[in-house]
């Protein structure tokens, strides 16, 4: 193939001091979008003509020539127009240089011109639009639109996916965030060595000293010490009851080590499994050993006694929480593993001589020390002796004091005074609640930025008393060392004491404490005083808002997630935090699984049982992106009746504060859908004819088919498995109304339909009546089967399957009397194949049927035998996962009938079936090869491209029956029932011969000023060519069946988990509270990657538009010489192989498509001279591809073909071998018929309108929206037909 451009001598520059010129270039600065100005000159002239003839029929002279590939500007395609006089004189400023009438070839004419000769006339200002545009582009919303968006076709999710759910990443997505594990702390040994009045020997203490013991001063008295002991203890438990009330405390003041062993194994025994507190104080006893030892007292008090680790693990067992208050307390988390070793040891060898002999657990332990091996605890007078106790259990006490001493303020406050803040610490809006609940979300915050989640998890979220002592330890870490000493802990955790979080707590404190002299003075009979309260919260929910503007890059986790979790505790901030949690669960499963990580469950969880108005759109959003995660809340949504929040929203009659109540109630049928979702309680406390109802309700939704289709989807997940539902559905006609939804214009819709239908059958007891409902929804939708979605013919199959099985036996006698059908077929065909004229009269021609009747057929009107011949059908339709699916059924169904009581009869049809479709390929003639040279001059026509009939067809066969009859898998699956292997054998490669024009002669040189020579009488002949036949390109995750594998129906669907992932619509918006919902399980409010400034995708698209952009405005120029310039000068040479028969050129990439006489598509790089790839279209043999278009060519385009028999099919990635892969395929004609003058199928695509128009030897004109990827229009061509085939 030679591809030529005009000589560059012949092109006339654009001179860029020419005015006209400077117009132009600023003409097309203003406009963002190179189809703006186009677009709104279309709708200003709508029926121009040019010298009496229309546009279009200039335009589709030219629109193949290569002259004109790189000049089609960037509209859509169904627009065919020009620019007028006018325009043209606006853009160049000049109104003495009309354009030629001869010269109308694009679709656009926005560059300055030469000036025609005076004698010219000019062009009319009179022209039409295409298709019906003249009242759209008259439309100035539909032009703003043109000029800001892009018309994309074939890209929804559907097609990216194939309707397939994703494959989820083994690395995400896999959070366990309940608490399987959970225990609670039951008991707790409250140990005080003090023995006031009595220092102990290895201890010096400083004067003045630290004396407060549990803020109590145990200074001794006369009489008075036993005394002061009870209150310290009483004051410990008190101090301990704050952090938990259901904890058993006891005391144990100065014990002995028999009461020592005593209690610790009266607690364990009474503990059971669950964890035991060990308060440990020995401010009055010497310091533990090297070797971890504590020490208590002998009975008389006489003596010191030594306590070892290793009893008191015996003692307590695990899992235990130890808290050990003294100096060198380091020494004991130091040995303390070392015996643990040591009783795991001696448990294994236990084990050894005893397999079944039962042992305590000694692992499971928490421990938390005041200081390091050699570290003494502060003396300072002004802090309490047990400053570590006060700082695990009074944190808000010892974090004021802390404050005063460290940063001392100029009220004069004393350590008394911050004693007096008023309020409570259960109440969160009294000043000392707020105090405590700021210092629960700052702590939790650390402990979430810092530590791993497993530990954060077990330490933070498992236990509420190990929590709570850890989230003050946090403040230990801080307050000891600043006083000298290094708190540890084991599991050990990072340095916390230098958090930025904590000078937030500081100024919290400051705050309170500012205002602390007007309270107290209030107090005092003063005058009254307004608590001003922290504007803590409010600051950190605007900077996790600033986190969630900047989109979370790479995932990262926000700091302030733990306090949003707080804030929910607050009426004041609820909403606003309700709706930031909202954005961030918007971000996919992984911020959901953080989300329940931290703890949100149970607060939203208990917010069902709110009744404020203004938060149902928010909680139901925050409900469907957890159940899209994680589907396991069910039980949970049984507790108090939660389910019946998202009934009453579902309920039409109830009132939502928002202006798009349906897009909730979608999201509410989706909660209610993965509530019944295989959870047998939850489908029982739905059922309800209301509910039902309610959904058939929404049916009539028509501008919102998110809830048609999670409506649809709600009653399937109902019906799954429980008659009792599908009765009340029959009562409520609900399969009526799914059978009137399995023709809805949206794809999604109708598969949810057809899911539903499927769930629908399975009553247990099959009376006539049910068989009655039953095969009247198969008839209804037995007109799916030519539906243009791939999604949709699968989810029909999976309801074919269903209705096969549960009518095996009709099934099996359908399929036997097809057997003995297509054998009389194939014996026909041979008695045809060997009639010969001349031995006998044409009146002796055996008939199409036979020579007479056969008996009746069982199933030829019946359900099941039409339903049969619909999986034949489908058996081989184009998109390889519908046909692999039908066939999967035909080879269980011919399976079954193998080992039915049929086999006797069906084995010896099937055998020879498979004998005569043998036979009839070996004698079928093979295709001459192709010579042009041979044809007759009378058949040299314009036509003669056209698909000539197939060699063999009979004249009263269609192509489509053809097709079924030459590749359907019939006679293939029954050869692998026979002898095994797959059923569809690869066919051997083809081959053709491909020679030259006019053999013989000198070879001529193949020099570059001889390539645009004629072919003459001295070529060559060359030697003949391997037909190779390229890689059919399969859809995204395509996964062959295994042929060998025992086939089982049903299939099985695997609509409802992708439809978790994928919704049809688009853009929430959180100013209009999530306003229409795009995903479930991906991106809901935010913008979509493609359209998000700054992201790749969308960087790509304005690269593309820019190059787009910047191509029309260097070829505008080359249109004014085009027409009257030579085109002789020599482009590029492709040596494509084969013959080619098609071509099609992008309008902006310098690709060209060139299909051959068979069924491989070649993609060349016109510009390089390379080519990029060449795949095979999947033709049946007989048939070729008629038409090649590119579509979407405005940004990433699509390859569209078509073939002779009536099949459309759509490619991504086609000029990458390695990446091609199939977005849809249909059959846009059928019952295509022969005649003299073939045209197999000829389609026209309007990218403007999304439409696809298909005819050829057929009586009809079909329109495929490809929207909704329907044939909407079906027009006859009111034409005579063509005579038949001789």
């Amino acid at each position: 193939m030679l591809v030529v451009a005009p000589p560059t001598s012949h092109l006339v520059p654009p001179n860029p001091n020419d005015e006209n010129y400077q117009q132009y270039v600023s003409a097309q600065i203003r406009h963002l979008s190179p189809q703006s100005h186009l677009r709104k000159t279309m709708a200003r002239n709508s029926s121009r003509q040019e010298n009496g003839q229309p546009v279009e029929r200039f335009y589709q002279d030219t629109r193949n020539s290569p002259s004109t590939a790189t000049l089609r500007p960037n509209v859509p395609n169904g627009v065919r127009a020009t620019e007028s006089t006018e325009t043209l004189r606006t853009l160049t400023g000049d109104d003495s240089n009309p354009k030629p009438g001869a010269l109308v070839r694009s679709n656009t004419d926005v560059g300055p011109r030469r000036s025609l000769p005076p004698d010219k006339p000019a062009v009319e200002d009179n022209w039409e639009l295409r298709h019906g545009y003249e009242e759209q582009h008259n439309s100035v919303e539909f032009l703003g639109q043109l000029s800001s968006a892009f018309f994309m076709y074939y890209t929804d999710k559907r097609h990216e996916t194939g309707g397939k759910p994703r494959q989820e990443d083994p690395s995400g997505n896999n959070s366990e965030w309940r608490m399987r594990d959970r225990q609670k702390t039951v008991s707790a040994a409250l140990i005080i060595c003090l023995n006031i009045g009595v220092d102990p020997p290895d201890v010096i203490k400083t004067n003045p000293t630290a004396k407060l013991e549990c803020w109590i001063d145990p200074t001794p008295g006369v009489g008075v010490n036993a005394k002061v002991m009870e209150q310290i203890g009483k004051r410990l438990q008190e101090q301990y009851e704050s952090l938990s009330i259901r904890v058993r405390y006891k005391q144990y003041l100065d014990p002995s080590v028999e009461e020592t062993k005593k209690f610790c194994t009266s607690l364990r025994r009474n503990a059971k499994d669950e964890r035991i507190l060990f308060h440990y104080n020995g401010h009055g006893v010497p310091l533990p050993t090297p070797s971890g030892e504590i020490w208590v007292f002998n009975r008389n008090y006489t003596q010191y006694i030594p306590v070892s680790l290793y009893d008191l693990q015996v003692w307590l067992g695990a899992p235990s929480l130890f808290v050990f208050d003294c100096s060198n307390a380091g020494n004991i988390i130091a040995n303390f593993d070392r015996f643990v070793a040591k009783h795991e040891e001696e448990d294994a060898e236990a084990r050894k001589k005893d397999p079944n002999v039962q042992l305590p657990t000694h692992g499971d332990n928490i421990q938390l020390a005041a200081c390091g091996k050699s570290e003494s605890l502060p003396t300072n007078p002004d802090l309490p002796a047990d400053l570590f106790t006060c700082c695990l259990t009074t944190p808000i006490d010892i974090s004021l004091t802390f404050f005063i001493l460290e940063n001392p303020l100029p009220n004069q406050l004393t350590l008394k005074d911050v004693k007096r803040i008023p309020g409570r610490i259960a109440e969160r809006r009294s000043p000392l609640g707020e105090l405590n609940w700021i210092f629960t979300a700052i702590t939790d915050t650390i402990a979430w930025n810092l530590l791993p989640r497993a530990i954060f998890k077990k330490l933070f979220r498992q236990d509420l008393m190990v929590a709570a002592l850890f989230r003050n330890f946090l403040l230990s870490e801080r307050i000891m060392r600043a006083n000298g000493c290094h708190p540890m802990s084991v599991p050990p955790l990072p340095e916390t004491h230098n958090h930025p979080l904590w000078q937030a707590w500081d100024l919290t404190i400051e705050m309170a404490l500012a205002q602390l002299p007007a309270m107290i003075a209030a107090e005092e009979g003063g005058p009254p005083y307004e608590y001003h309260h922290s504007d803590f919260f409010t600051e950190q929910l605007t900077a996790f808002e600033v986190y969630l503007a900047q989109g979370a890059p790479n995932q990262e986790a926000p700091s302030q997630l733990p306090i949003v979790l707080q804030v929910l505790l607050s009426q004041v901030h609820r909403l606003r935090a309700l709706i930031l949690l909202s954005r961030f669960l918007d971000m996919g499963a992984w911020a959901v699984n953080l989300a329940l990580t931290i703890g949100i469950f149970p607060y939203v969880l208990k917010l069902l049982q709110s009744a404020a108005f203004e938060l149902k759109p928010v909680m139901t959003f925050i409900w469907a992106r957890i159940l899209a995660v994680d589907g396991a809340c069910q039980a949970d949504l049984i507790k108090d009746n939660g389910y019946q929040y998202f009934l009453n929203i579902l309920n039409p009659a109830s009132q939502l504060p928002v202006p798009n109540a349906s897009e909730h109630r979608a999201m509410s049928a989706f909660v209610l859908a993965m509530f019944c979702r295989g959870f047998s309680q939850g489908q029982t406390v739905c059922l309800s004819p209301e509910l039902i109802q309610t959904c058939i309700g929404h049916f009539n939704d028509a501008d919102n088919p998110l809830l048609r289709q999670w409506s649809c989807l709600c009653i399937s997940m109902l019906w799954i498995d429980f008659p009792e539902a599908k009765w009340v559905g029959i009562r409520c006609s609900a399969h009526q109304k799914l059978c009137e939804m399995a023709f809805d214009p949206v794809p999604e819709v109708r598969a949810a339909a057809l899911h539903a239908l499927n769930n629908f059958l399975g009553i247990p007891d099959l009376t006539a009546q049910v068989a009655h409902y039953e095969e009247g929804v198969a008839s209804t939708i037995m007109r799916m089967t030519n539906d243009g979605n791939s999604m949709v013919r699968k989810e029909l199959l999976v309801f074919f399957s269903t209705f096969v099985k549960r009518y095996q036996n009709k099934f099996l006698v359908a399929a036997f009397e097809r057997l003995v059908m297509e054998k009389e077929l194939l014996e026909q065909e041979e008695a045809n194949a060997n009639f010969n004229p001349q031995h006998g009269s044409l009146s002796r021609r055996p008939s199409r049927h036979g020579s007479k009747e056969g008996p009746q057929k069982v199933s030829k009107w019946s359900i099941q035998g039409i339903m049969w011949i619909h999986i034949i059908l489908m058996s081989i339709d184009p998109h390889p996962e519908v046909a692999q699916d039908a066939q999967a059924i035909m080879e269980y169904v011919h399976e079954t009938l193998r080992a039915s009581p049929l086999s006797r009869h069906a084995q010896p049809l099937m055998n020879e079936i498979v004998r005569l479709s043998n036979k009839a390929a070996n004698t079928k003639p093979q295709p001459a090869s192709r010579q042009p040279s041979a044809a007759p001059k009378s058949r040299r026509t314009p036509n003669s491209g056209s698909p000539a009939p197939p060699a063999g067809l009979p004249k009263n066969e269609s192509y489509l029956s053809m097709g079924m009859r030459r590749t359907a898998s019939m006679a293939a699956a029954l050869k692998h029932l026979t002898f095994g292997g797959p059923s569809e054998p690869a066919p051997p490669p083809e081959t053709v011969t491909v020679t030259q024009r006019y053999p013989g002669g000198p070879k001529r040189s193949r020099v570059p000023a001889e390539w645009s020579k004629p072919p003459d009488a001295h070529d060559p002949a060359s030697k003949p060519l391997a037909y190779v036949k390229g890689k059919e390109p399969k859809p995204k995750g395509f996964q062959e069946r295994d042929p060998f594998a025992k086939q089982v129906i049903p299939l099985k669907s695997q609509f409802f988990e992708w439809a978790i992932e994928v919704s049809s619509l688009k853009g929430w918006h959180l100013a209009q509270l999530i306003r229409s919902l795009q995903y479930f399980n991906e991106p809901q409010m935010k913008t979509n990657e493609p359209d998000e400034p700054g992201s790749d995708d969308y960087n790509r698209k304005l690269w593309r538009r820019g190059r787009n952009e910047k191509l029309l405005f260097h070829t505008q120029p080359l249109k004014g010489v085009a027409g009257t310039s030579a085109w002789d000068v020599p482009k590029g040479f492709f040596n494509n192989g084969t013959q080619p028969m098609k071509m099609c050129f992008h309008q902006y990439e310098d690709h060209l498509a060139i299909a051959d006489d068979r069924d491989s598509i070649c993609i060349w790089d016109w510009s390089k001279s390379t080519r990029l790839s060449r795949f095979s279209n999947g033709n049946p043999p007989g048939s070729r591809i008629n038409a090649a278009r590119f579509i979407n060519e405005d940004d990433q385009a699509l390859l569209l073909t078509g073939s002779s028999d009536g099949i459309v099919k759509f490619f991504r990635n086609y000029d990458s071998e390695k990446d091609i892969e199939l977005v849809s395929a249909f059959r846009a004609l059928t019952d295509l018929v022969p005649s003299t003058k073939n045209a197999g199928l000829v389609l026209e695509w309007q990218q403007g309108q999304g439409k696809l128009l298909v005819a050829g030897d057929v009586k009809v004109i079909r329109v495929w929206n490809a929207a909704t990827e329907i044939c909407f229009t079906q027009d006859d061509r009111k034409s005579p037909p063509a005579p038949p085939p001789p």
